[in-house]
């Protein structure tokens, strides 16, 4: 293997595998754009017409969770601080066990197509404007680090101009996005899973001939202290230990499985609530297939380098660059799987962002201007929809640039999600467990918890960690040739983050928050401000007469949606059955509640105000 930093380049046909990957995504769009007549309403170019099934919705959800990040950002986490992250299949189940049974229900049951829609439904139109601009805020800057991650990968292992790469990445999902709709978005993204999938197996099914079996590869892992999967330190400023994945990666892949628009608007376009649940849990199964992959290309990684390191031998600028790195070294003789795994990479962006833009569009149209401007026809609300696509397509290349700025991608994205998301789900959470939960309460809640994973998160970018906290494994170069430093490897692309310089700053200059608070792990930032926003929002709505509002039970998780477990527990739910009938109202689509869900109450005749005194909400009265 390459001990000099003299690797493979790309060939005519690694660029053909890599067009070709394009140009079926583009077609994806086209078609889909007119078929069965095209995108005639809002309904059906944001929402697929509410007629999407389970498998191509549980795996769009999974080639949206598998973004450029995961390609290149966890393979890299493999290899530098040990598998410890693949228990993270645990925190999957919980993820996804706790929006199947408590968001799920409730969204599908009311029939929207925003997420934020809920919050009007449940309190009034300011907490959902608040939550609106939240969200745009914290996809807008994750998106920008996702068009980020392959386009610096890309530069890297063809040259190939960086931001060029960047505007080529938004340009063609704005395209598919703008054309086709959600359709367009799921059914892409099914055909990049295949290409994800394919591009992880040619660099495992590689490294493990190139090494002789699968048993020398989890030998060298063994020895170089890479099976770390049980660390039970309770200690919350060690980056990852058992108790922070599963508590810290809980609450952050929550506060996106449960409640984030990008994910929540794909489930509920199903055509029924079985097929909804279904997808998620079908999903399940593809985020541990990607999870195991990305795990064993880092073991396959470090197996190949432990003697060699990359990274600490200047052979790549930053360890993200470490996984394009490997394929083109250990690919190189054969043609087209270098193009293959850079498309894999692409592939992963393509889907995250398409589903961003799909969701932004959406949030847009629903929370912005159909409140509004009441008066406008479905043709012209479609249109609106596409207008909206490409503007935020638009935008979200221009925030790639922020994504430059930034430090290791993994945890970059992983921290946005928890500054913004932690409190956001704090507040939807409030509002389907806490009946007495007011909308006071919540905005205080909501932005208490903002304000201090706000505070923690930008203060762990300015102070980073000491290595101390990280754990980093050792990475040798003694087996390293420095002779031949003429390479095909760009090595000037340097990564300008606050991390590094920030790196420079003497341990005696860092003021004492800075080794306690700031070092938290970057998992927690979720869960301190769901907590926050928890606590904060229950004291608050106590304190403001909570008890004694009248709250709408369709914004609730009750018994109902649990009827399913009669079967399992017939004894004690006799005893609920009066209770059951109690809160079984009639709406204007009981007939489809539970099976069926609802027709979407933003294109029918229900209209939705606060829940303050006794107003009707969706036409029930509360």
């Amino acid at each position: 293997m390459a001990t000099t930093g003299d690797i493979g380049s790309f060939t005519v046909w690694d660029y053909v595998v890599f067009g070709l990957m394009l140009l079926i995504s583009a077609a994806i769009g086209i078609y889909y754009a007119f078929a069965g007549g095209g995108q005639k309403t809002a309904k059906d170019f944001l929402m697929g017409g509410r007629s999407m099934t389970a498998v191509p919705v549980a795996l769009s959800l999974t080639a949206s969770f598998m973004s450029a990040v995961t390609v290149l950002g966890t393979p890299a986490e493999v290899y530098r601080f040990g598998a410890m992250f693949s228990i993270f299949a645990i925190t999957y189940t919980l993820v996804v066990l706790l929006t199947a049974e408590i968001y799920l229900p409730v969204f599908y049951r009311l029939g929207i197509t925003s997420t934020y829609e809920y919050l009007e439904i449940r309190f009034n139109k300011y907490v959902r404007l608040i939550g609106t601009v939240l969200f745009i805020i914290q996809t807008i800057l994750y998106t920008g680090i996702v068009i980020y991650a392959p386009a610096l990968a890309l530069n890297q292992v063809t040259g190939f101009d960086l931001w060029g790469a960047v505007v080529a990445t938004g340009v063609v999902c704005t395209f598919y996005c703008t054309m086709g709709g959600l359709k367009a978005v799921v059914w892409t993204d099914v055909f990049q899973v295949g290409i994800m999938v394919a591009g992880f197996t040619s660099v495992i099914i590689r490294a493990v001939v190139v090494q002789g079996g699968i048993a020398p590869i989890l030998n060298d892992s063994f020895y170089g202290d890479r099976l770390n999967f049980w660390d039970f330190n309770p200690n919350p400023l060690q980056r990852h230990s058992f108790w922070t994945i599963i508590i810290g990666g809980t609450f952050t892949w929550t506060g996106i499985y449960g409640v984030n628009q990008s994910q929540v608007q794909r489930y509920i376009a199903c055509k029924s609530r079985f097929h909804a649940k279904m997808s998620l849990y079908v999903n399940l199964v593809g985020l541990w297939a990607i999870l195991t992959c990305a795990v064993l290309s880092g073991l396959a990684m470090y197996s190949i380098y432990k003697d060699c390191d990359p990274w600490t031998a200047k052979f790549v600028s930053a360890p993200d660059q470490l996984m394009p790195y490997l394929a083109l070294d250990i690919l190189r003789d054969y043609p087209g799987l270098p193009g293959l795994f850079v498309a894999c990479a692409y592939s992963g962006t393509l889907s995250t962002v398409s589903s961003s833009i799909n969701a932004l569009a959406a949030v847009t149209v629903e929370d912005l201007v159909k409140p509004y401007f009441k008066s406008l026809s479905e043709t012209k609300l479609s249109w609106i929809s596409k207008g909206t696509s490409f503007l935020y397509g638009a935008v979200c290349i221009a925030m790639a640039g922020l994504a430059s700025l930034m430090g290791g991608l993994l945890q970059a994205a992983l921290s946005i999600f928890g500054m913004v998301g932690g409190p956001l789900l704090g507040l939807f959470t409030l509002g389907i467990l806490f009946p007495f939960v007011n909308s006071l309460g919540a905005v205080i809640g909501l932005l208490v918890g903002f304000t201090i994973s706000l505070w923690v998160g930008i203060g762990s970018q300015i102070y980073p960690p000491l290595p101390l906290r990280s754990l980093p494994k050792y990475l040798s170069v003694e087996g390293c040739n420095f002779s031949n430093t003429d390479t095909n490897w760009n090595l000037t692309t340097e990564i300008p983050t606050v991390m590094m310089t920030m790196m420079e700053t003497q341990v005696g200059e860092r003021p004492i928050l800075a080794d306690n608070w700031y070092s938290m792990s970057y998992l927690y930032f979720s869960t301190l401000g769901t907590i926050i926003a928890l606590i904060v929002g229950i004291i608050a709505s106590l304190l403001s007469g909570g008890l004694k509002q009248n709250v709408n039970r369709e914004c609730l998780l009750t018994s109902q949606d649990f009827a399913y477990l009669k079967v399992l527990l017939p004894s004690s739910w006799g005893k609920d059955k009066e209770k059951v009938e109690i809160l079984n109202w009639k709406t204007h689509n009981s007939d489809a509640y539970p099976d069926k869900g609802t027709d979407n109450p933003a294109f029918s005749h229900m209209e939705m105000y606060g829940t303050e005194g006794n107003e009707k909400v969706n036409g029930v009265d509360p």
